[in-house]
């Protein structure tokens, strides 16, 4: 999920130590010389007022808003590997610190591409005048836009249902359509298909500009599109997966072959509640490249929103477990297997949105009751003791260099991406995705600020869960 733990210093909670050694750089000058510590301060006053009922509702996340605003960068990184270092840095001088403070110390250090006080302008994905402010990368003038055009129509028609077995949409078609970005090279078919899918407080732009969407230009195995949804994944899960559902039956239809997603986050759980509640996008996906998803949702949510906090639905709709009738409903009659054939990846001890990561006790791990083909891939396992498999947080997954290995291998391959195929002693020790650098390193970990940003300010906000629709228990009839 694309959003942050606020309260861990006033529960006494840590983060979990590292699976892999790491030899930090030393603790940045910003931690070091308490330049946060009032930051600090005043973001645990706020929640220790939500605590004991003195601040409520937007109060407190007004004044959440205006202690991380404070923070400007006071150095700037020359390099990425030495920005790599500095991230682990900040994680060994604060271990227990909460992902606010940990936001607030990667703008002081100059590890995102702008600062709160910049995003926290127009974040509605609509406006293109601040992009570059914002810290995105301009593209086009369209790229982070929700009112797409796309006038080519589907070879058959996709809406209102596919395929007898489909679930209804309660968004309206052009809606769904417009939320897709195809980038004017787009080749429709000539080369395959890939759908990026954001996470929790982004749009797919704003996810993936700094990773996939560079990393894929001109590539032969990969043609992009991705997805800009209105509300930026903080709405209904169960509605932000209508959009994912459609993409995939839409794109499949305008590109005459099937399609391939990558997702992260918050995007991974959509797209599986789209393939299981939408049988006919299973049968038009080649693959799926799941990044650091929360398929058991994730035990930092009660951390998130506290009890009496009006928090996001779809924050809500992730706790860990058995606390949420979404992830409960996700996850029954095998739902906690894969659909079509799938490639986890997820760092173990180092994500500050989602645990537990480690091991097969994973959120991100995903059975394979189907035999559709799953490998699940920790990367501080698979690659231990090298760059590759050191110090990655949730959102640096997206530009980490087993991450897009295994994405290449099981694009190329079809199935899911199997370590067997690449050449292990050099994607470990290479410390981002070939051909990315410290730009693109710098505006993915500014998908963090942008997430935080939006789960501030939105107004999609509550304190109970959204109930399930009524498809979960009755079979969609066929449409007439």
């Amino acid at each position: 999920m694309r959003s942050l733990a606020i309260l861990a210093p006033l529960c006494g909670l840590g983060l979990a130590a590292p699976a892999a050694e790491i030899t930090p750089t030393p603790v940045p000058t910003n931690v070091n010389n308490g330049l946060l510590g009032g930051v600090v301060s005043d973001l645990s006053n706020v929640l220790a007022g939500v605590g004991n009922g003195d601040i409520a509702g937007q109060d407190a996340w007004s004044s959440i808003s205006s202690a991380v605003q404070t923070v400007t960068a006071t150095t700037t990184p020359v390099a990425a590997a030495s920005a790599i270092k500095s991230l682990a840095s900040i994680y060994s001088a604060r271990p227990s610190a909460n992902a606010f403070e940990y936001a607030a110390s990667l703008v002081a250090e100059g590890l995102t591409s702008s600062d709160m006080s910049s995003v926290l302008g127009p974040i509605d994905g609509n406006g293109t005048a601040d992009v570059n402010k914002r810290g995105l990368l301009d593209l086009d003038l369209t790229a982070n836009s929700m009112n797409n055009k796309n006038s080519k129509n589907p070879s058959r028609s996709v809406y209102p249902q596919k395929a007898c077995g489909d679930a209804p949409y309660t968004v309206d078609e052009a809606t769904l359509r417009a939320a897709i970005h195809i980038p004017s090279g787009f080749t429709y078919g000539a080369r395959p298909p890939v759908i990026l899918m954001p996470g929790t407080g982004n749009t797919g732009f704003e996810t993936f500009q700094g990773n996939f969407i560079p990393a894929f230009k001109g590539q032969s195995y990969a043609d992009a599109v991705w997805l800009n949804i209105p509300g930026s994944l903080l709405d209904d899960s169960q509605t932000n997966s209508e959009y994912i559902a459609y993409a995939i039956n839409y794109i499949s239809g305008i590109a005459s072959r099937n399609v391939s997603v990558i997702a992260w986050s918050q995007g991974n759980i959509n797209t599986q509640w789209a393939f299981k509640y939408w049988p006919s996008a299973r049968q038009v996906t080649t693959t799926h490249i799941a990044i650091s998803p929360d398929y058991a949702g994730t035990t930092m949510v009660p951390l998130i929103c506290p009890e009496g906090l009006p928090c996001p639905l779809s924050v809500l709709q992730q706790r860990y477990l058995g606390a949420s009738n979404f992830i409960t409903t996700l996850r029954s009659e095998n739902g906690d297997s894969a659909y079509v054939p799938t490639t986890t990846l997820y760092s173990s001890n180092f994500d500050l949105i989602v645990q537990p990561q480690q091991g097969t006790g994973a959120s991100a791990f995903l059975l394979d009751a189907r035999n559709v083909g799953v490998t699940n891939n920790e990367v501080q396992t698979i690659c231990a003791g090298t760059v590759a498999g050191g110090f990655w947080t949730h959102e640096s997954m997206l530009i980490n260099s087993l991450t897009f290995a295994l994405a290449k291998d099981a694009l190329i391959n079809g199935g899911p991406g199997r370590v067997s195929r690449i050449d292990l002693k050099t994607v470990c020790n290479q410390p981002l995705t070939p051909g990315l650098g410290l730009a693109e390193l710098l505006l993915t970990e500014n998908s963090l600020l942008i997430g935080l940003a939006k789960i501030i300010t939105t107004p999609l906000k509550a304190t109970t869960e959204p109930a399930t629709r009524a498809y979960v228990n009755v079979m969609p009839a066929c449409d007439a």
